[in-house]
């Protein structure tokens, strides 16, 4: 395909996000727009839109390109789906209604009420790195993509095409904020749920399959195998390290992170907030069981028609990430191609638009405290905060450009890795402030509990085989890594007369 077309289609793209931006910013522009909508969003536009922030363009390439890695990877991911199932549920049911109940604007803030100043500070800080590590992981594996399939054939070199990109999403996010990305990401959700199910039309047009050939191939395919039980010491696959760490790692990173609760927190009601995570968690697992047979449906096709794994640019090594936009743009006929782009870019600019609109949010109510005071909304208060927003764009920019040169594992393994670290003294925190009582603790310490934590994690799970008999851990480390945390919260607490009230 042309990449004169692709990039047509691109600035097309955004053409239109910008308009949307001037129509929802137009009549208000001020912080409490920006942070949370004004409490004033509908909750089945927040739960399409919900749809595109979590799944990223991770899940539009890299889930699919993982079902034939030589690892034998096939439909394991579903394991950890279910299991991220679970967390939504836990996320609605337990902590929704404590934030809706402490009126919250960052989440954060429980912590400063209930653990103290110290534990806020890093819970927030944990946030911001967190988020701005794993939003730029998910913005690179497109920009990748771009630059192979669109820049490079203008000379465009790699690091201008990441700062367009995030130029173009700085420009329709700085002025509306929250209240912007729910309508945008709702379009995006369209664009890329579209999409996935265009993409398995196509596939199995040039496969000749109707329906019901379609499932029997993928059935006998040899990729399709779900449940892992083997090798329970070593193998990462799995069933309950899978399942438990889709549980705690949803927990960590979406009830626990400022991005997808600041769209739950802008309801008016804790009613419409559980009913938009409820329905947002059916379309979630039906979306994915689609993500994963288009996986299968891109090996085959790639089998029958000779096509081999690209190869990365840099390591020269097989990049499974690489082989849905390979055949999309360059096996399959136009439209296709189109599609292909549409729904890579919805995915991955739906997430990476509401991580800054989130980090700036963070860092302005946690931070700089921009939720009190009578000048919320001034005039200086707004361009701090557009100020701040620009920040965290060219930070961004720079994580991705160090990833460039140090990455060489697939984009999926490398977030949840990232994760494992940076949020398992999230749960460690909120999980002391839920269920323990009566204990005060040496605020002043907790900031070197969060950092000791993940590095006890980093070499037992270095070590892991050496120490527990062979045992290798997957992503249920983020839960190891939480009760270490827990317990070294317990070790600098001590009993107090006091209730707590939360």
């Amino acid at each position: 395909m042309s990449p004169a077309i692709l990039l047509s289609f691109l600035i097309g793209y955004f053409f239109i996000l910008i308009t949307i931006a001037f129509a929802t910013s137009k009549k208000s522009s001020d912080n409490s727009t920006f942070f949370i909508a004004n409490r004033n969003s509908k909750w089945y536009l927040v739960a399409f839109g919900m749809i595109g922030t979590a799944l990223s363009g991770v899940t539009f390439i890299s889930v699919p390109g993982e079902v034939g890695a030589p690892a034998g990877n096939q439909f394991q991911y579903f394991q950890f789906i279910l299991g991220n199932a679970i967390g939504f549920i836990i996320i609605a049911t337990v902590l929704l209604p404590l934030y809706y109940r402490m009126k919250l604007t960052s989440i954060y803030s429980y912590i400063e009420q209930r653990l103290g100043f110290y534990s806020y500070k890093t819970a927030a800080s944990i946030f911001l790195i967190s988020r701005t590590i794993g939003s730029a992981f998910r913005l690179y594996l497109v920009v990748i993509v771009l630059q192979r399939f669109i820049f490079d054939s203008y000379g465009v070199p790699f690091w201008a095409t990441v700062l367009i990109s995030l130029i173009l999403i700085w420009s329709y996010t700085f002025k509306g904020g929250l209240k912007t990305i729910i309508i945008t990401d709702t379009l995006q959700t369209f664009f890329l749920v579209s999409s996935v199910f265009l993409t398995l039309y196509f596939i199995c047009s040039s496969l000749n399959l109707d329906i019901p050939q379609t499932f029997e191939t993928i059935k006998n395919s040899g990729y399709s195998k779900i449940f892992f039980y083997e090798d329970f010491l070593t193998s990462n696959f799995y069933f309950s390290k899978q399942l438990l760490g889709g549980i705690f790692v949803t927990i960590a990173m979406t009830g626990l992170d400022q991005d997808l609760m600041q769209k739950n927190l802008s309801m008016k009601t804790i009613g419409e907030a559980q009913k938009n995570m409820f329905t947002f968690t059916a379309v979630f697992v039906v979306l994915n069981i689609f993500f994963l047979s288009v996986g299968a449906l891109l090996y085959i096709y790639a089998t029958k028609n000779g096509i081999a794994i690209p190869l990365d640019h840099i390591t020269g090594k097989p990049r499974t990430d690489f082989l849905f936009p390979e055949i999309a743009f360059n096996h399959l006929a136009l439209i296709p191609g189109v599609v292909f782009m549409l729904g890579l870019t919805a995915a991955t600019f739906a997430t990476t638009d509401s991580a800054l609109t989130a980090l700036t949010t963070s860092f302005c109510v946690d931070f700089l405290q921009m939720d009190k005071g009578a000048h919320t909304n001034s005039k200086t208060s707004v361009n701090t905060r557009h100020m701040v927003h620009a920040g965290f764009s060219l930070l961004m920019f720079l994580v991705i450009i160090v990833f460039n040169v140090l990455n060489d594992e697939s984009v999926v393994k490398g977030i949840f890795k990232v994760a494992s670290y940076t949020y398992g003294p999230l749960l460690g925190l909120y999980s002391f402030g839920l269920f323990v009582k009566n204990r005060g603790l040496h605020d002043k310490l907790v900031p070197f509990i969060c950092l000791i934590s993940p590095a006890i994690c980093y070499l037992l799970n270095e070590h892991s085989a050496q120490l527990l008999g062979g045992y290798k851990f997957s992503v249920e480390l983020i839960l190891v890594n939480g009760l270490i945390t827990f317990i070294g919260l317990l070790l600098i607490s001590k009993k107090t007369d006091l209730q707590t009230k939360f």
